[in-house]
C-alpha cells in the first residue's frame, strides 16, 4: 500500500514508522528540516519539504498513485484543504483528518461523502477525553480499553510491589482468582512480554488484563485495586481537553475545579460551564493546593500543554494526598516515568490517533486495533471470518504468530474468557494481543487459510 502522510511531528512520525515496518510505500511531507531530518536518519521513508496542503508537492508525492492520504499536522486548515485535494483531484480511496477543533470535528456531516468526503475525522483530545471518562468507572485501572461494543475491557495495571501474588506465575496466579482470567501482555522495564502460564509476575509489572465488563470490578478487588467510583476531580490546565472533560464529569455530577494560569482562559471557562469552579492559579503550587484541599480529590487530571509540567503536577497531588493522578504525556519516553515516580496513569490522546488509523490500514475484518503501552504491541478485534485458518478447530491446535494471546471471543450476545479447548466459530469477534512484529502474519491468517500461501 502506498500512503502519504502530511506532518512528520509525534503521530506522522509514528505512523510512517509502524506502516514502513510493515512493508508500505511511504512518502512524508513537513515544513522543517528538523522534523524531516529526524524522519531520514531513522526510517526508510521518502520525505518531501514543504506544505501538505500544496498541489505541487502532493503532486511530487505521487498522490495519485496513493492508497490513503493521513494529514496530521498541527494546522486542521492544512489537514482539511490536504484531504480535499485528494478527494477532488487524485480520488485517493481513504482520507483521514486529524481535527483538533471540537466545534469543527463534532460537525459529522460538513465532512461526509457530499461535503468534504473525508472518511475519518480524528480529534486525539476527545478521545483522551473518552478514555479518561471510561477509566474513572475503573479507578483502579491505569488505563481501560473497551473491545465488543464495550462487553469487554482490557485493563493495564500497575503490579503495586507489596501485592501478595509477586513471585507466582499466571497459571498459579488464575487458579487462585478461582475463575477465567487472562494477561494478554506485560511491560516489564521497557521490554514487552507475551506471557505464558510459567511467566512470574514481577514487582512494577503493568499488565494488560482480559476481563468481561460485568467482572472487571472484580478483577480489580482481585489485584487490590480501588473500585469505588470518584465523586471530587482537580484538573490542572484549562485547554480543550479540560473543558471537554469538565463538560463529561459534570453530566455525570461530578464535582470538578479546574486551575489554570490564564486569567483570559478562566474567563472563557466560566462561559462555558454551569457547576465547574475554576480557579486562577497554577497546578504545581502546593500552597493553593493545599487551599483547595487537594487531599479530597479522588482524581487529578494533569492536562497543560508543558509535559514535564503535567508530570510534575500530578506527582505533587499525589504526594499531597490525592487518590489518583493522570498525567496528559504524548512522547513515548516518558511514559515508563510513571511507574518510577507515583503517577497513576497518563493520558495519551497520540495512542488514541494511532489506533484509530491503524484501524484503516489492518486486513481482514479489523472491528478495532490500539497500540499498547511502548507501542511494542497492539490488542486487535476482528471478526473470524470463514476462509480463516483460525476457525473450528481448538486454540491450543492454532498456529498463532510468536507472541499472540487470543483473550476473549465474543458470540451471540455472550462473552468468551478462552481456554485450550475452546473453538473459534465464523462471525465470532475475537479479541487478541500480538507484538507488532507479528502483525504482517497475523494479517495474512484472519483473512484465509494458511494452505493458501
Amino acid at each position: 500500500m502506498r500512503v502519504v502522510v502530511v506532518g512528520a511531528g509525534e503521530v506522522g512520525y509514528n505512523i510512517a514508522d509502524i506502516l514502513s515496518r510493515e512493508g508500505n510505500d511511504i512518502i512524508i511531507i513537513d515544513k522543517r528540516d528538523d522534523r524531516l531530518k529526524n524522519v531520514s536518519d531513522n526510517l526508510d521513508v521518502e520525505t518531501i519539504k514543504g506544505s501538505g496542503s500544496s498541489p505541487e508537492n502532493l503532486r511530487k508525492a505521487r498522490l495519485e498513485q496513493s492508497e490513503m492520504i493521513v494529514a496530521v499536522t498541527d494546522s486542521d486548515e492544512t489537514n482539511i484543504v490536504a484531504c480535499l485535494i485528494a478527494s477532488t483531484q487524485s480520488k485517493v480511496p481513504l482520507k483521514i483528518a486529524r481535527i483538533r477543533n471540537p466545534d469543527l470535528n463534532s460537525n459529522a456531516v460538513l465532512f461526509d461523502k457530499q461535503h468534504l468526503n473525508i472518511d475519518l475525522c480524528i480529534n486525539p483530545e476527545r478521545e483522551a477525553v473518552s478514555n479518561a471518562v471510561n477509566l474513572m468507572d475503573l479507578p483502579g485501572a491505569a488505563e481501560v480499553i473497551d473491545f465488543a461494543q464495550g462487553r469487554i475491557k482490557l485493563m493495564g495495571l500497575y503490579v503495586d510491589s507489596t501485592w501478595p501474588l509477586i513471585g507466582k506465575n499466571l497459571q498459579e496466579i488464575k487458579e487462585l482468582y478461582g475463575k477465567d482470567l487472562i494477561i494478554g501482555s506485560i511491560t516489564r522495564t521497557n521490554e514487552q512480554i507475551i506471557p505464558s502460564g510459567k511467566t512470574i509476575i514481577m514487582p512494577k509489572d503493568y499488565l494488560f488484563v482480559f476481563a468481561e465488563t460485568s467482572a472487571a470490578k472484580a478483577v480489580l478487588q482481585f489485584f487490590g485495586k480501588e473500585t469505588e467510583s470518584p465523586r471530587k476531580v482537580f484538573i490542572f490546565g484549562g485547554g480543550n481537553i479540560a473543558l471537554m472533560l469538565a463538560v463529561a464529569l459534570e453530566a455525570k455530577g461530578i464535582d470538578v475545579k479546574i486551575i489554570e494560569k490564564s486569567q483570559e482562559q478562566c474567563d472563557y471557562l466560566v462561559s462555558r460551564l454551569n457547576k465547574t469552579i475554576v480557579l486562577h492559579g497554577d497546578g504545581t503550587s502546593q500552597e493553593l493546593l493545599r487551599e483547595e484541599n487537594i487531599q479530597d480529590a479522588d482524581f487529578v487530571f494533569a492536562v497543560t500543554d508543558d509535559e514535564e509540567a503535567n508530570i510534575l503536577g500530578a506527582l505533587l497531588a499525589k504526594q499531597l494526598g490525592a487518590k489518583k493522578a493522570i498525567s496528559l504525556i504524548n512522547r513515548i519516553d516518558y511514559t515508563h516515568l510513571v511507574p518510577v515516580v507515583g503517577i497513576d496513569g497518563v493520558m495519551n490522546p497520540r495512542h488514541a490517533t494511532i489506533g484509530k488509523i491503524l484501524h484503516f490500514i489492518r486486513k481482514g475484518k479489523i472491528i478495532a486495533a490500539t497500540p499498547l503501552s511502548d507501542e511494542k504491541a497492539e490488542a486487535v478485534e476482528f471478526v473470524a471470518l470463514e476462509t480463516s485458518d483460525i476457525v473450528n478447530q481448538p486454540l491450543e491446535k492454532l498456529k498463532l504468530p510468536k507472541g499472540t494471546i487470543i483473550g476473549a471471543l465474543f458470540r451471540d450476545d455472550t462473552t468468551i474468557i478462552p481456554k485450550g479447548n475452546t473453538i473459534i466459530q465464523p462471525g465470532d469477534h475475537v479479541i487478541l494481543v500480538t507484538l507488532r512484529s507479528s502483525i504482517p502474519q497475523l494479517e495474512k491468517i484472519l483473512t484465509v487459510k494458511l494452505d493458501y500461501f
